[in-house]
């Protein structure tokens, strides 16, 4: 299995002040293998954790082993066509929360288009540049984890109003229980009250 994984010496390591830059776990589909190893090795060297597949049938094995955060799929696919090996990843459920990204040719617009609106993220043309590519991957797993976040919140604000939701049904249910008690003793106090007025009036 082709791999390269992010450079972790002092002189490549890229960091945000004092903090370094979080590693994403890429898979790079491309079936030329010049450009499948060039590709790799730069976005390695911008600290990306980065599988190399050289068709759509054997991404499938890859993201079977190792599941990732970005999925760039050249449009030049022939095996199994760039859009049909992202549905199928889809369909395989190896997709996770990973983000689709095409790379295609200057005149590839019309297929860019078809591949935006069978659900790919975002697309670069090449030639391009690899710090805007940088650039452009962080922002989209930015995103997703923003979507994550506020995905996680959502759940549990769900089962906080689920928990609320039991504790005033039992609270409900505490209440219905006690006014049943009270009628009950209602009652009760009101026929001693009946039986005492009857035997005053009886000895009277």
């Amino acid at each position: 299995m082709q791999f390269f994984r992010a450079m972790d010496s002092s002189d490549s390591a890229r960091t945000e002040g004092a903090r370094p830059l979080r590693r994403r776990r890429l898979l790079l589909i491309d079936e030329d293998e010049t450009a499948r190893a060039v590709i790799g090795r730069r976005l390695s060297h911008l600290h990306h954790d980065v599988a190399l597949a050289e068709n759509g049938f054997v991404a499938l094995n890859r993201l079977l082993a190792r599941p990732a955060d970005i999925i760039l799929i050249d449009m030049g696919l022939k095996i199994l066509p760039a859009i049909a090996t992202m549905r199928k990843i889809r369909a395989a459920g190896l997709s996770g929360q990973a983000s689709f990204v095409m790379i295609a040719g200057r005149q590839d617009s019309d297929s860019v288009v078809e591949a935006l609106e069978a659900g790919a993220d975002d697309y670069v043309a090449k030639p391009f540049d690899f710090a805007v590519l940088d650039a452009r991957l962080r922002q989209l797993c930015q995103r997703t984890d923003e979507i994550n976040a506020l995905t996680r919140h959502n759940a549990e604000l769900d089962a906080r109003i689920a928990r609320r939701a039991v504790e005033l049904g039992e609270t409900r249910d505490a209440l219905q229980l006690l006014q049943a008690d009270r009628a009950r003793l209602v009652s009760s106090i009101q026929a001693l009250n009946d039986e005492i007025t009857r035997l005053s009036t009886g000895r009277a």
